[in-house]
């Protein structure tokens, strides 16, 4: 229980909105919330249809309950987190027993994956959430003859939620991975019983209402959101998150740390069971299709973002939580090692976050370095200790001691680190600076060549869309720009004051009162380079006389 709180719950305010996904699906959850218009999405009064209602639904609703606060934004994928650690439990205890259920409720919130998605104001987290507890009513209907009605309508319900949460690519990651155990195990047929009339009553009870309401509402709904934010997302490199092919494969590794090292008990099972021609008749070839389908699916698209894989962690720590649970009952000395190298983790952990210390300055203090030499000494410490453990050998001990560790460092980073961080990060310490300053936020205020992401979190926490800087007389204005905007807004003749609102790198706040002469935005990219120089003393300047 406590880990379940610590890794998944506990701190969900301790950093602002972050990033340019964050605060643009909390603004449209609080517009939902505020308007009580439950079927079209609206950004800033515009119809906006990137992704399906799902998440919006349970973060109006705790919106309306709990308040508007980064927590209530977050709720939804903590619970989504929650859904899969209980799925995967409860399908590790009903396919292997007590021990590997065990494990897997331990180690899968303490992953890296899901803590950081569970932390993440989107629909990742829902999306991996409701597809692991489709996968777990899929085992029911699958292992036996004659499965209940309770199984295929849970799976239908699930599925339905899944594609209420990021569209058709849950019917398509379901049934892919269905499809692929079922042609290396033999067993296309048995892939029907999935499609059973009870399970698509309730998949389409559940997903299809709101898709038809929504079409209705807004007859551009279907062409924007399946075909530019699916088909094409997925065909085409017009989002531009271009990647390599084996760009998945370190997601994977970096999301289930701390427990990388465990790969080492299911992937001794696979080559075990594969030589003995055993494999594709274990459950754990089920699992692993459903693991591996999303990674070979996404890793074809033109399009790639590290959410995109989250769906292969829950089967996978379920995989690694079995094997251990094995090793630990044959007291396996490649599980000993395996589990012992976790132990090593930790401290490679902080001493790797310490090197990016140069990049935070208010992490130079001599308060945080007492602090991270404290962490390293625990990280140390337990290392050793769960080293010890998994040697003894008590793996049954090692792995409880390595994510009861898991959470102590959770907890040190959401109220130690993140608070410090926080006006780097996110623009919410910008926003109560403003509003200090105007708290009936009547001053006039607009960006220009401002990084999108400090754009939407200033506007959410504002709670007002910003218009484009353009010259003007007429009155004084507060910008948002960077060193390139604000060369390009001194070159127009601008009178301009420079201020100490924000702390985001690379973003500056300038008062201009005055411009005599257009901008020219677009300039040759020789041109920018030659002109670099020069604004960037300009931007000096502007600090110098601050």
């Amino acid at each position: 229980m406590a880990v379940l709180y610590v890794c998944l719950f506990q701190g969900r305010s301790a950093l602002g909105l972050a990033g340019a996904d964050e605060p643009r699906y909390a603004a449209i959850a609080r517009a939902m919330a505020a308007t009580g218009d439950w079927v079209t999405l609206r950004l800033w009064g515009s119809p906006w249809f990137e992704k399906p209602v799902l998440y919006y639904w349970i973060a109006g609703a705790a919106m309306r309950v709990f308040g508007v606060s980064e927590s209530a934004a977050r709720l939804p994928s903590a619970l989504a987190a929650l859904l899969a650690a209980l799925a995967m439990a409860w399908t590790a205890l009903r396919t292997y027993g007590l021990r590997a259920a065990w494990f897997t409720l331990l180690i899968l919130p303490s992953c890296a994956g899901l803590i950081g998605f569970a932390r993440a104001a989107s629909p990742d987290m829902l999306f991996s959430g409701t597809l692991a507890a489709a996968m777990a009513a899929s085992v029911e209907i699958l292992q036996k003859e004659r499965p209940g009605w309770s199984a295929r309508i849970a799976f239908g319900f699930f599925l339905g939620a899944a594609t209420l949460a990021k569209g058709p690519a849950a019917l398509i990651l379901a049934g892919g991975a269905a499809l692929l155990w079922g042609l290396l195990t033999r067993r296309a047929r048995a892939v029907l019983r999935l499609s059973h009339p009870l399970a698509i009553a309730a998949f389409c009870v559940t997903a299809l209402p709101w898709y038809i309401l929504c079409s209705l509402r807004n007859p551009d709904f279907l062409r924007i959101f399946i075909w530019q934010h699916n088909f094409e997302r997925y065909l085409t490199p017009m989002f531009e998150h271009v990647q390599p092919f084996w760009f998945f494969g370190p997601i994977v590794l970096v999301g289930i740390v701390p427990w990388t090292p465990l790969l080492y008990a299911p992937a001794r099972e696979f080559f075990r069971a594969r030589s003995e021609k055993k494999w594709t008749d274990s459950p754990a070839c089920y699992f692993a299709c459903w693991a591996a389908f999303p990674v070979i699916f996404f890793s074809l698209s033109q399009s790639k973002l590290p959410g995109y894989v989250l769906p292969a962690i829950p089967p996978l720590m379920l995989l690694i939580a079995t094997g251990a649970a094995r090793g630990a009952e044959r007291n396996d000395s490649g599980s000993q090692v395996a589990a012992a190298s976790i132990g090593c983790v930790f401290p490679l952990l902080i001493g790797i976050a310490s090197t990016q210390v140069k990049n935070f300055p208010p992490l130079l203090s001599p308060q945080i370095y007492r602090h991270a030499q404290d962490a390293l000494i625990l990280a140390i410490a337990a290392g050793l200790a769960i080293a010890a453990l998994a040697l003894r050998p008590q793996m049954k001990g090692a792995l409880p001691a390595a994510a009861t560790l898991v959470a102590a460092l959770v907890l040190w980073i959401n109220l130690a680190l993140l608070p410090r961080l926080d006006p780097f990060l996110s623009a919410r310490a910008t926003a109560e600076t403003l509003q200090a300053l105007d708290p009936s936020l009547q001053m006039h205020l607009a960006v220009y060549h401002a990084p999108r992401q400090f754009t939407y979190g200033v506007e959410y926490y504002l709670n007002r869309a910003l218009p484009e800087w353009i010259p003007s007389v007429e009155q004084p204005v507060l910008v948002f720009t960077d060193s390139e905007g604000a060369g390009e807004i001194l070159a127009s003749g601008a009178e301009v004051h420079f201020y100490k609102g924000t702390q985001m790198p690379g973003v500056l706040l300038l008062q201009v009162e005055r411009a005599s002469a257009p901008v020219h935005r677009r300039r040759s990219r020789q041109n920018r380079a030659s002109n670099g120089a020069e604004w960037a003393r300009t931007v000096r300047r502007l600090r110098a006389g601050c």
